[in-house]
């Protein structure tokens, strides 16, 4: 299961009426190869879930996964930050063994 802080769906919510989706585009998360430490993190609006997608829901907040990618991210929780090192959405990971500086990227 993914969760969302309470700042990352105020953001999901502002972002999501900035950019004209409607209520039907939920997030969906992904791991793709990349970045300096091998996985990197995707994350966007889809309005389409494919039939081997698990979706969960927290907060009211929709999020789409699927099967391969779930296998990195199960237990992970989506946060935003807005401080002094940057701004933007935080993965919290449990199966990363190491992240980036830039924390966009992690192995396992």
């Amino acid at each position: 299961m993914i969760t969302v802080t309470d700042k990352a769906k105020t953001k999901i919510e502002e972002l999501r009426t900035q950019e004209g989706h409607s209520p039907a585009h939920n997030i969906r998360v992904a791991v793709k190869g990349g970045g300096c430490s091998g996985l990197m993190y995707d994350l966007h609006f889809d309005d389409t879930t494919a039939p081997t997608d698990k979706v969960f829901e927290d907060q009211g907040v929709k999020i789409m996964v699927d099967k391969k990618s779930l296998l990195y991210l199960a237990g992970t929780v989506l946060d935003f930050t807005d401080g002094l090192n940057g701004k933007g959405f935080q993965f919290i990971n449990p199966n990363a063994s190491r992240t980036c500086g830039c924390g966009e990227s992690f192995s396992v």
